[in-house]
């Protein structure tokens, strides 16, 4: 028997969804001006369980509040985040990176009631009364200056982000990039590359070019262009550069001996490499280990995939354990592949890359291992390259010390992607219809395809993680950078734990309490409501 035919929307009905369509616009075109003014002029990055708001269109921002619903069991109102970003835009904050969505939930899950001004200045206590651009210990320093030695894939990737975040109260400044020149038009046409990408599209500003001094002014940041032909040929110093970090994005030198060469170079301090490094070079995933940028001269962001793959390796080993894996990465073409067949050094890689696909060795396992310690021994790697420009997929085969069912185990990759401390670099997402230019541009490390999970409840386990392994690897590079030159800026709302440690530095204390709503007293005989996370989040299964 045939469906009824559902009723036809009424020409009330049609204008109500216009209505409320255009309010929400309207709502969102509202907090552009005050998303940009909290930016330039007080360091404050606002974001959407995760997603940074600053430089997003309208639309942009509708988008974002309708992804909340991945969080939450409805989506989160346009106008509640106006109103936050309203006291926000009064109030004197530090700089900080502070997320509206969560703050929306603890409010509305708040029992007293409280005020939104009343409570934000408790929530957003790390931050306030500090100066502006001011960081919770003190004057925050100048902008660092950042040299790109080459200007490829990655250096121009890069090049976008730092221009995208540059600022007066920037922590990054990008001051040079370092080339081989390759004949009179060499400046001309690498502007045209940053201006124009058949990838990822069209700058978002304007690029100006001066051959007579050698430099390009992108989006008011002046950057100079140097030529040289060894790392240690080059002296930033009388370009007026002190203190830099070098990001090595060539990945012709992967040993410290190598890299060491860039600390030769008067003006320069550190050294990043955009590759997998070997001997004793820290091979860092943001996230994972982090903490071994301290004050190593040289380190290294290991590779696209390395990033990909151990943020998810991570959560599923601490909550499972893993006897064994074996990654099998589908990546795009890169150029070091032929265009046409003609003599590579290396296996299969002299054959056509838009013909066929090639399979090559990769060291992303060995990567992993380095980064988790715990995993050595037990992973293995190989890699297929195919005919695609960007985006690329690992697929993770892995045998678990305990049986897991596939929802267990997608449930704790989408939590780990909404409320983790890993949810800068994994992403999650369930939908029949996506295939890899859905990645394209995509911020997180990673982002696991939870239909496509493979669990029976037994030990035996595949999962699927895309990555776009340009711009989703140099947002974990650029991470870096920021750990280089002092940090990122504190994120609020803080966690009950990030809580008591602020106060315990601060000479107080924060009393043990349950993990429902309350109100507790410090030390210093200020009362603040604090929730334990995630209880304000409520999400959906």
């Amino acid at each position: 028997m045939a469906n009824p035919p559902s009723a036809t929307p009424s020409a009330a009905d049609r204008a109500r969804l216009q209505r409320a369509w255009t309010d929400k616009l309207a709502a969102a075109e509202a907090m552009v001006p005050l998303i940009g003014r909290l930016y330039r002029r007080d360091d404050i990055v606002t974001s959407v369980y995760g997603r940074p708001l600053v430089g997003e269109s309208p639309i942009g921002i509708v988008k974002a509040h309708r992804s909340t619903r991945r969080v939450d069991e409805t989506e989160l109102p346009v106008t509640e985040s106006l109103a936050i970003l309203t006291e926000l835009d009064a109030m004197t904050l530090s700089s900080a990176s502070v997320d509206l969505a969560d703050l929306a939930a603890r409010h509305r899950a708040d029992p007293l009631g409280t005020p939104l001004r009343e409570f934000l200045d408790d929530e957003l206590f790390l931050a306030r009364g500090a100066a502006p651009h001011d960081g919770p210990d003190g004057p925050r320093p100048a902008p660092r200056d950042v040299v790109l030695y080459g200007f490829g894939r990655i250096g121009r990737m890069l090049a976008r982000i730092l221009l995208e975040r540059a600022g007066e109260h920037a922590p990054l400044a990008l001051r040079a990039v370092v080339v081989r020149r390759r004949g009179p038009d060499d400046l001309v046409k690498r502007a045209s590359l940053l201006r124009r990408d058949s990838i990822h599209g069209p700058f978002a500003g304007t690029v100006t070019v001066d051959p007579e001094h050698d430099t390009i002014t992108a989006n008011g940041t002046l950057i100079q262009f140097l030529s040289a032909d060894a790392p240690s040929a080059v002296d930033y110093r009388a370009h007026g550069i002190e203190d830099a970090i070098v990001v090595d994005t060539t990945g012709r030198w992967r040993d410290a001996e190598g890299l060491e060469q860039h600390l030769l170079a008067p003006g320069a301090a550190r050294v990043l490499l955009t590759a997998p490094g070997t001997g004793g070079v820290p091979n860092v995933v943001h996230g994972i280990n982090h903490d071994q940028v301290g004050d190593a001269p040289v380190v290294s962001a290991a590779s696209c995939t390395t990033n990909a793959i151990v943020p998810v390796l991570k959560a599923v080993s601490d909550a499972y354990g893993v006897v064994h894996g074996h990654v099998e990465t589908v990546h795009s073409a890169t150029n070091d592949q032929n265009l046409v067949d003609n003599y590579h050094p290396a296996d299969r890689r002299g054959r056509a890359a838009g013909l066929n696909m090639v399979i090559t060795a990769t060291g992303a396992a060995r990567a992993a291992e380095k980064a988790l310690p715990e995993l050595r021994g037990r992973l293995t790697g190989n890699a297929v390259r195919v005919p695609t420009p960007n985006v690329s997929l690992a697929v993770l085969h892995l045998t678990l010390a305990r049986p897991v069912t596939r929802d267990a185990l997608n449930g704790l990759l989408r939590d780990a992607s909404l409320t983790s401390s890993l949810r800068r670099q994994i992403d999650y997402v369930e939908s029949p219809e996506v295939v890899s230019t859905d990645f394209l541009g995509s911020r997180r490390a990673g982002v696991v395809d939870g239909l496509a999970t493979i669990a029976d409840g037994s030990e035996h386990v595949v999962l699927y993680v895309w990555y776009d392994n340009e711009s989703g690897y140099s947002r974990q590079v650029h991470r870096i950078l920021q750990e280089m030159a002092g940090g990122r800026p504190t994120a609020l709302p803080a966690t009950p734990a990030g809580r008591r440690a602020a106060a315990r530095l601060a000479g107080g204390s924060l009393q043990t309490c349950g993990t429902s709503e309350r109100s507790c007293s410090t030390s210093t005989g200020r009362s603040s409501t604090i929730e334990a996370r995630p209880g304000a989040v409520q999400r959906s299964s």
